[in-house]
């Protein structure tokens, strides 16, 4: 679909990065954004080059985003790097995607330390390979006392599976008789998921023009606003990123009530 026509987000050519910031209220950031991280097998696939060099590119928008989260005082980035459909994949690229995880950690730790990001992983983490768990478990605690910027990693990560996870440990509780059922109600839910003391998204970005979830954050997002773009991850960066908080910031956040 051409870009003039795009309902959802806006081409990276569509409005001059300057004339955006104007436009955006410095009271009206949101909390917390998440990012399907999406687009970087075809990024590399038009280029002629092998799925990985997608990945790699992909890895140098991610530090642009949290660039211009810290830039804008975004508070929380939840991104999805891996999710539990993803072994489904090539071993070699699967392998790639981990090595990957791997020297990003290892090249942006400190840097990302000095910047106060408190790293954390969401997912089944403890079934990743030893290397990269073990990396990803050393970044975790070396950012641990940082609380400028939240990056939440979802790593081995599905909604579903997040959910039913949850129903789990609340139907042992139950089983052993600590909790009554009749006081389950969604803030208790809430507390057993992953995301237990992280605000839900305000806004999620679809790079690459899909137009679903992909089992992300399902129940998080239920009054999300969801910013979609046919821009494909590895060349999504600064512009795009305010593009989306522009058009947040159009929307009329009314969480099923009315405005009187």
């Amino acid at each position: 679909m051409p870009p003039s026509f795009w309902p959802f987000g806006r081409s990276k050519d569509a409005e001059p990065e300057q004339s955006l910031i104007q436009k955006i209220d410095p009271h009206r950031i949101p909390q917390h954004v998440a990012i399907i991280m999406d687009g970087n097998g075809r990024w590399a696939k038009r280029r002629g080059l092998p799925r990985v060099a997608g990945h790699r590119a992909g890895v140098q928008s991610l530090r642009r985003v949290l660039e211009t989260c810290e830039e804008f005082g975004i508070r929380y980035l939840t991104v999805y790097a891996f999710s539990t459909e993803n072994w489904k994949r090539p071993a070699d690229e699967v392998n790639a995607l981990f090595d990957l995880l791997v020297e990003y950690l290892q090249r942006e730790l400190d840097t990302l330390h000095d910047k106060g990001v408190q790293i954390r992983a969401i997912g089944k983490v403890s079934e990743l390979p030893e290397n990269p768990r073990k990396e990803l478990e050393r970044a975790v605690r070396h950012t641990a006392n940082n609380d400028k910027l939240i990056l939440n990693v979802a790593l081995n990560y599905g909604g579903r599976i997040e959910i039913v996870e949850a129903v789990k440990a609340i139907a042992r509780q139950a089983r052993d008789g600590q909790i009554d059922p009749e006081r389950i109600d969604e803030a208790f839910l809430n507390r057993h998921l992953y995301t237990a003391d992280v605000p839900d998204p305000d806004l999620l970005i679809r790079p690459s023009g899909e137009l679903r979830l992909s089992n992300f954050l399902l129940w998080q997002s239920a009054y999300t606003e969801i910013w979609v773009t046919p821009t494909l991850w590895p060349d999504f960066g600064r512009k795009e990123m305010i593009q989306a908080l522009v058009d947040y910031q159009g929307r009329d956040r009314r969480f099923g009530g009315v405005k009187v």
